[in-house]
Parts: C-alpha cells; sequence; structure tokens
C-alpha cells in the first residue's frame, strides 16, 4: 500500500473544490490531520464556515488558511486595488507556508485549493508545483486544485481527475449562487 498519494482535480468544469472538500471529510472521518490552504480566494466562501466551525472542534484536526489575493488573470486584476506584484507576493508566502508544514510532518493530507491557477497564471512557478509534489510524495497526502494542471506534472502523481464542463449558468451571464457555486 502506499505511504502516501498525490491528487489532481483539474478542468474548467465545476466540482474541483467540491472534490477537494469531500476528501477533506474523508480524511477528518479516518482521523487524518489535514491542512486546507486557499490560494486564490481571498474573500469568505461558504465551505470557510464550515471549514473553520469543524476547526474548532478538538476532535478534528482541521486547519484552514487563506492564502490568495482574490481572482487573478494575468493582465485582467480582478480583485480590486490589488497588483500584480501584491498577487505573486500572496501565492508565495502561502507556498512557502505549505512547503514548510509538507516539509513538518504534521499533517496526513494537505489541499492546495487553487494552486493550478496561481501555477497557470503565473503566481508560482511550476518548478515549485513540482519541488512540493516531490516532496510529499513519500510522506503526506497531496491535493492540488485549479484549472490547468500541468500536463508534463502527471507522471509524478497518482489520481488526476478533469472535471470538463457541458453546461453551466454562466454561460447565460448569470450570477453565481451562493452555496451551490461560492
Amino acid at each position: 500500500m502506499a505511504k502516501s498519494s498525490i491528487i489532481v482535480f483539474t478542468g474548467d468544469g465545476k466540482g474541483k473544490t467540491e472534490a477537494a472538500l469531500g476528501l477533506t471529510l474523508r480524511a477528518l472521518g479516518a482521523d487524518f490531520r489535514v491542512l486546507f490552504v486557499q490560494f486564490i480566494k481571498a474573500w469568505e466562501v461558504s465551505e470557510d464556515r464550515t471549514l473553520k466551525s469543524l476547526s474548532e472542534i478538538p476532535s478534528m484536526k482541521l486547519t484552514l488558511k487563506k492564502g490568495g489575493k482574490g481572482f487573478y488573470a494575468a493582465g485582467d486584476l480582478s480583485a480590486k486595488n490589488v497588483s500584480e506584484e501584491d498577487h505573486k507576493k500572496a501565492a508565495n508566502k502561502a507556498f512557502d507556508y505549505i512547503l514548510g508544514e509538507a516539509k513538518s510532518g504534521r499533517y496526513d493530507l494537505i489541499v492546495a485549493d487553487e494552486i493550478n491557477n496561481a501555477v497557470h497564471d503565473g503566481l508560482l512557478k511550476k518548478d515549485q508545483l513540482r519541488e512540493l509534489i516531490n516532496i510529499c510524495k513519500d510522506n503526506v497526502n497531496l491535493c492540488l486544485t485549479g484549472r490547468n494542471f500541468p500536463s508534463d506534472l502527471l507522471p509524478l502523481i497518482d489520481y488526476a481527475t478533469e472535471m470538463n464542463k457541458l453546461k453551466h449558468p454562466y454561460d447565460t451571464k448569470e450570477l453565481a449562487i451562493l452555496g451551490i457555486d461560492y
């Protein structure tokens, strides 16, 4: 049996974070120590309340960390009043934190939510993602979410699921729905 697994949820469809949250619940049910780090989501999303509540239960071994400054796409700063440099600093600070925790052995599962986006958008380097994968591969379970996982890193991981959008309300300009989309 493998000592640890590297899991990727990627693609343009909905469900990447939801899959990571399901994995988190399963791991907590198995008495795992779980670190859930959000790389892009600076604002409070609905899962934050649940994760925060779970983290306050002494028997639950869950830590939630925010590490982003909001939506980012190169040349299109969607987060108001946040420079590209600020986005990069926040992503690298979150990465340094998660890398330190991966090396520490304190956690059984680390979820790096939206890290793939941070790499694809140039906030982090692909070599940083490779380093994280290599550090975790024999020591801690790692879950990486977000669009555009680098295909050349697929040989380094154990599970890869691509969520493909068949239909989404965004296609008809509908707004995100509380409790469903965020």
